[in-house]
């Protein structure tokens, strides 16, 4: 059949067929140049002769149908050229261990020149022309393999690729006769997988060209990760540029990117990460491990210019790590032709001469040793079935003997060059390898085998551009931005300062309490002001608390703490309101603890870490209404502060008028409050500066309240106890608006007194009588003081009766419902012109009536009344100061005393 077929166009060479026949032990390596100018340029063929020791020459070959680009003007025809010196010597080997006997293996070669019409019909040319090929060796361009394994079931042919790496052809449903001993594309998977457990990377990101071998990767790499732990936080793709779909993983704040793009691309893709910073220690790219030796060069040469400098170009591509099947196990292990990885690969480059490498040369290698092991247990089968059938009998009609090559190529596994030989579905389960870039070179760091699951990092080999390996994404440490330990520890001795100050008010307030000065300044709501600081105080404590000094359980306690609750329970129904607000507030919308984040920032330390700052607040949903509820409240309750302290401002009593102490309160207050919670908003994100600010308002507020109420009155007890008693001109000028409307400001005499003046007196007559409670104990010291002087009588003369009687007269205006006053009034205007001898015996004889209005009992009553008037009320009309003992006028006396010099004296006798 061969011979009939060898003129034809695509069975063997003329050169080939008669080098076959007439020199069988002719070695093939120095005539390989030779023979690849003699093949014919579409679908020609050729054979390799038979050489060295073997089979005799006249034993049955076994037709291998050879599918690869062999010329120069296709790209991969280096790879079938490549090849054919590793395909000599496995089959050379092969035939010197008489593996086949009697047989021998015949490798027919037909050039596919990657072009899908020409191999396509190279394919059918062999079938027709040819010799029956037991089963199809080669597959390298994608499209000419992937049309050719398709069609491979009709004709019952075993297709075994070495260098088809495309994802494809792993459906085993379109390609169910389709082998290959290289690992495809989507091998690196499980070994991408792998590494990123090794360095516990849960979080990556792919970078995908457009394209169908590129997106396959992708697809496949998505389903080996699912379900690992493994998050795909971003997938971005390009055509032509990458830099957008680079900015959208660094926006997504991707760190480990797995990319799939070709060398062109890829070059293009560094550029625009150098651009966007996504290199160095923070960020480690992954991608194919296959470009060619060099490749980034061809970024700056002719035609493919790049708008990054070498040199920036280097720099982002520093650690970046390829991912691509290992071309020759790094084992020192015999293989099954009896060699290690490391003499074979002596052997080859012996051989190829001046023919360039191949990365696919192990595979094509250890491809014929699978084809030659296949054959093997196929011919065992037939021997062990009993069926009178030969090997070299096959035809494309036999389904049985072609599904005897379908399962014992399943059943293939041995240690070749390229690793340990095992297909599941169709697929090899080779040894993947890990390069780094480093110092402008790719570095084998680690390997990974399928076979055993098991992942191997050379020790000391991968280097991170870091002190560690990089993160797979920003660490975000949560800060919580605390308060400063020394700032509190100062604020917190200051406040303690104040509240020592505040007990040293009250201790004074509650000591002097029975003090004229304290107790006219109303003591017990000064102990309230008192308290009032003490907690205003003692809210600075709870302001300084955060996550640093408490839990969050009990920092949430805090948060519906009530401040003023003791001051609560003592003022009762003037704080009501308070009471009522906060447990609206409490009840319809309470405070909790909230966590506010705020932008990311830096780590001082330089770590790869960025610090996310927190910040605790006490906060509910509408903390502006409630806030403002309260601070109108607050505010009313200062303003009527303000107004009584007006209406109070010309109190002449000391004790009583504390208008300008308060008014400089309220101001104090007023203005602080204001400037503290305008700048505690705006600092709202700065806890130290925050609460600096609103303790040093509460202490300056609380301290100088306290020290404007306290302090005179201190002062003033101290250096003046009489001070209370000692009024020297009481002089009302303004009334409470509850029981006056209108206050006279001094009495000048009551011959001028009108409507109007009488009722002015009236209300001053009511203001006299709560003093005259106080004036008692004077009054009586006095009444003693008169008793006690040498003179028990007084003289009344009688032209000045009349001034008398005016001074009686005013008593009668100011004591109208004094009855016995009202009596010696009657008497004295009825009896004018009487005259008083102090020798005038008494005239105890006379009526009652008589006895009343007789001098001895006028005398006696004079006794007493003339001292409550003088005391009480010449001074209110100018008349005598109140300081004096006797109705004379100290050299010390107001200038508005108008000078009486006294005309006449009284004796008073004893009671």
């Amino acid at each position: 059949m061969a011979s009939s077929r060898g003129s034809g166009r695509s069975g063997l060479s003329p050169f080939a067929t008669a080098a076959s026949q007439a020199a069988p032990g002719l070695r093939l390596a120095p005539m390989l140049p030779l023979l690849l100018l003699l093949l014919p340029a579409s679908g020609g063929s050729r054979a390799f002769p038979r050489g060295g020791a073997g089979p005799p020459v006249n034993s049955p070959p076994l037709s291998i149908m050879g599918l690869m680009p062999l010329t120069d003007n296709v790209a991969k025809g280096s790879i079938g050229r490549g090849v054919l010196p590793a395909v000599e010597l496995a089959i050379q080997q092969i035939r010197n261990e008489s593996l086949l006997y009697p047989y021998f293996l015949d490798l027919r070669l037909y050039d596919t020149e990657c072009d899908n019409a020409k191999g396509l019909k190279a394919f059918y040319d062999a079938i027709k022309y040819g010799p029956n090929h037991l089963m199809v060796f080669g597959g390298v361009c994608p499209s000419v393999t992937s049309i050719i394994a398709e069609s491979l079931k009709g004709w019952n042919l075993v297709q075994l690729s070495f260098a088809a790496t495309t994802p494809v052809l792993a459906d085993k449903k379109k390609y169910p006769y389709f082998f290959r001993t290289v690992p495809s594309d989507n091998a690196v998977n499980p070994a991408i997988l792998k590494l990123l457990k090794y360095y516990q990377w849960k979080r990556v990101g792919t970078l995908t060209q457009d394209i169908q071998r590129f997106s396959e990767v992708r697809n496949d790499l998505t389903g080996v990760l699912y379900g690992e732990g493994i998050e795909i936080s971003d997938t971005a793709s390009f055509s032509n540029d990458p830099c957008n779909s680079v900015k959208k993983l660094k926006s997504n704040d991707v760190r480990i990117i797995l990319g799939q793009f070709d060398q062109n691309m890829a070059a293009k893709v560094f550029c625009c990460a150098y651009h966007e910073n996504m290199f160095g220690s923070k960020y480690q790219w992954i991608i194919p491990g296959w470009y060619e030796p060099s490749w980034w060069e061809l970024a700056h040469s002719e035609g493919n210019p790049s708008p990054c400098l070498s040199k920036n170009l280097l720099a982002a591509m520093e650690g970046y790590i390829g991912v691509d099947f290992e071309p020759l196990s790094s084992k020192e292990i015999k293989t099954i032709s009896g060699r290690t990885p490391q003499q074979y690969e002596k052997e080859y480059n012996d051989k190829r001469s001046d023919v360039g490498p191949s990365k696919f040369h192990g595979y094509a290698y250890d491809g014929i040793w699978v084809i030659a092991k296949t054959l093997q247990r196929a011919m065992e089968h037939l021997r062990t079935s009993n069926r009178h059938q030969r090997i070299q009998d096959f035809n494309y009609t036999d389904h049985k003997l072609g599904k005897i090559f379908l399962d014992a190529m399943n059943e293939t596994n041995f240690f070749g060059v390229t690793g340990q030989v095992v297909f599941r579905n169709g697929e090899r389960m080779g040894t993947i390898k890990f390069t780094q870039f480093q110092d402008s070179s790719e570095v084998k760091v680690g390997e990974y085998n399928a076979v055993a699951d098991t992942l191997e990092i050379i020790n000391d080999t991968i280097r991170f551009q870091g002190s560690e390996p990089p993160k797979d994404k920003t660490i975000i440490q949560e800060q919580l931005r605390e308060i400063s330990l020394p700032l509190y520890s100062i604020l917190s001795a200051l406040t303690i300062l104040g509240m020592i100050m505040a007990s040293a008010f009250l201790f004074f307030n509650i000591k002097n309490r029975n003090q004229k000065l304290i107790k006219m300044s109303s003591p017990y709501m000064n102990n309230l002001i008192i308290l009032g600081g003490m907690l205003s105080y003692a809210s600075i404590f709870l302001f300084g608390l955060d996550g640093s000094f408490v839990s969050e359980k009990t920092f949430e306690t805090l948060c519906t703490i009530i401040k003023d609750q003791k001051l609560l329970v003592i003022v009762g129904g003037m704080l009501l309101i308070d009471l009522c607000i906060l447990i609206c507030w409490q009840a319809v919308d309470p405070l909790r603890r909230t966590v506010e984040k705020y932008n990311m920032e830096p780590d001082p330390a330089g770590r790869d870490i960025s610090i996310r700052p927190i910040l605790e607040h006490c906060e509910n949903s509408h903390m502006t209404i409630w806030l403002g509820i309260v601070y109108a409240y607050k505010g009313l309750l200062m303003l009527f502060g303000c107004f009584l302290a007006w209406e109070t401002r010309n109190v002449s009593i000391p004790a009583l008028n504390d208008s300008k102490y308060i008014g400089m309160s309220v101001y104090n207050v007023g203005i602080m409050c204001i400037i503290g919670a305008a700048v505690s908003f705006l600092t709202r994100d700065q806890p130290n500066v925050q609460f600096c600010i609103v303790a040093l308002v509460i202490i300056f507020c609380s301290t100088i309240t306290l020290c404007l109420v306290f302090v005179p009155k201190l002062i003033t007890l101290r250096t003046n106890p009489d001070a209370a008693t000692q009024n020297r001109r009481f002089q009302f000028t303004q009334n409470q608006k509850k029981e006056d409307s209108k206050t006279s400001t001094s009495v000048t005499s009551v011959n001028q007194a009108s409507t109007s003046r009488l009722e002015g007196l009236q209300s001053e007559n009511h203001r006299l009588r709560m003093k005259i409670t106080e004036l008692d104990k004077d009054l009586e010291e006095v009444t003693m003081q008169l008793q006690d002087t040498p003179e028990k009588t007084t003289y009344i003369k009688q032209n000045h009766y009349q001034e008398l009687n005016d001074i009686l007269n005013i008593r009668n205006f100011t004591e109208s419902t004094d009855g016995e006053k009202a009596i010696l009034k009657n008497h004295l205007d009825q009896n004018t012109q009487l005259q008083w001898n102090t020798t005038e015996p008494s005239r105890s004889s006379q009526d009652p009536r008589e006895d009343i209005n007789s001098p001895e009992h006028i005398q006696r009553r004079l006794s007493l009344q003339l001292p409550i008037l003088h005391h009480a009320y010449l001074p209110s009309i100018g008349g005598v100061d109140a300081s004096c003992a006797s109705p004379c006028v100290s050299p010390t006396a107001s200038p508005r005393h108008r000078h009486v010099q006294p005309p006449f004296r009284v004796m008073v006798s004893g009671l």
